[in-house]
């Protein structure tokens, strides 16, 4: 019986340290973001506005943006398409259509080649009618 539960504790201790070392870094150790936030101020209703926001690879190998998704249909986001070289810069431009007013908070989230969690950024602003 003692054997049994040291088999069951010793493969648990097991299956939580192949979790932890499977995840990859974050995607902060990769990257740094000029700007997570961006408020692009005041705008009028069914005005589209346009913001980027810029990175650097602050890693020692290339880095690959592999998709970037918005939290709505309102929001667009293009990226670098290419690997971007250790110390170089890339971008994600997010073309926002202003269709209702008040508060707009937009989020979008970054998924970077060899990394498990989506990067999220977020635009901000106020639409007035």
């Amino acid at each position: 019986m003692k054997m049994k539960k040291f088999i069951l504790s010793l493969f648990a201790s097991m299956l939580i340290t192949t979790a932890l070392w499977a995840q990859t870094n974050p995607a902060d150790s990769k990257v740094k973001f000029t700007k997570e936030t961006i408020d692009f101020g005041k705008t009028k209703l069914n005005k589209p506005v346009a913001v980027d926001f810029e990175f650097t690879n602050i890693s020692k190998e290339p880095i690959l943006i592999e998709a970037a998704r918005a939290s709505c249909g309102c929001t667009t986001p293009k990226w670098t398409q290419e690997p971007v070289l250790p110390g170089k810069k890339g971008k994600i431009s997010a073309s926002y259509s202003a269709n209702g007013t008040g508060q707009q908070n937009k989020t979008i989230w970054v998924k970077f080649r060899g990394v498990d969690q989506d990067k999220e950024l977020h635009l901000t602003g106020t639409v007035d009618n």
